[in-house]
């Protein structure tokens, strides 16, 4: 069955800054470039792909265009426009109408000191403006914080399609839903909001994490919002710090293909990231 991994990560540090990675001592803190993934991604069956943002600035967007347009298998990219400076994000967004591959945009709000970044005025004039120039919005969200104000911007902005990376991490350590259940049943409630299935290795914060681990959670998820709201993402090379990306599709297939009959995998492997990024 086809794949779309939409949530793919290249950098080169020698040509884009990335703060986040300042001091970092894992393996991250390296170039990574879209043809070290090329092995893998045949491996796990993965048929096509969306670049998706990993640094606040335009050059980086540049360099994912760039990456992009020399690999036919990538078919959308995700980028980054100023979000606190309306008229500058309705000025870039003029410039990457000329790019059919830009598809929507991201900003690292998990890395704000302000959980609730994404409810500031000119923020929130600029998802409109995302909004009405057919745009999507990738939001990654760590805490419980960045999945209320979701809620918040669902009634802000109602038409803005937006997707949850890594499903907002849920508590798998924990082994219960708790609050971070009870708020996604909510979200899915608006039905311009989607969830991304990945990263989620990581968030098991379990040497040993499995298919088994994950069940749980992805299953609440597809049952909240349904096959046609929910998307794969294998999140390299970030996801290297919880295992190979070969064993981490691994984990994701065994749980879809136990859960859903072959049309409902479709959807979730190929047909929501279609519709939502308009591949």
């Amino acid at each position: 069955m086809a794949i779309i991994d939409t949530h793919i990560h290249v950098w080169d540090l020698d040509k884009v800054s990335y703060s986040w990675l300042e001091g970092n001592t894992s393996l991250l803190n390296q170039t990574y470039a879209l043809d070290q993934l090329q092995a893998d991604k045949d491996a796990v069956g993965i048929m096509g792909g969306v670049l998706v943002q990993a640094a606040n600035s335009d050059e980086e967007t540049d360099w994912m265009l760039k990456t992009a347009a020399l690999h036919p298998w990538i078919m959308g990219v995700v980028g980054w426009v100023p979000l606190l400076d309306p008229d500058a994000t309705l000025k870039a967004i003029e410039a990457y109408k000329a790019n059919p591959m830009i598809k929507g945009f991201r900003h690292l709000v998990h890395d704000e000191r302000n959980t609730k970044w994404l409810l500031q005025e000119p923020v929130i004039e600029s998802l409109r403006i995302l909004a009405t120039h057919g745009y999507t919005y990738d939001v990654v969200g760590t805490k419980l914080d960045h999945l209320k104000c979701v809620l918040t911007l669902s009634t802000e902005v109602p038409e803005l399609k937006m997707v949850l990376d890594h499903l907002n991490q849920p508590p798998i350590p924990d082994r219960k839903f708790g609050e971070w259940g009870q708020l996604i049943e909510e979200a899915a409630l608006n039905q311009n909001l989607f969830v991304k299935i990945s990263g989620l290795g990581l968030t098991a914060n379990n040497p040993d994490w499995d298919a088994d681990m994950l069940k749980p959670f992805i299953s609440l998820a597809l049952a909240a919002f349904g096959p046609q709201r929910c998307m794969m993402g294998g999140d390299w090379p970030v996801a290297l710090l919880a295992g190979n990306y070969q064993y981490t599709w691994a984990q994701y297939k065994t749980v879809i293909n136990t859960l859903l009959n072959d049309q409902d995998q479709q959807h979730v492997y190929e047909l929501t990231a279609r519709a939502f990024y308009g591949l």
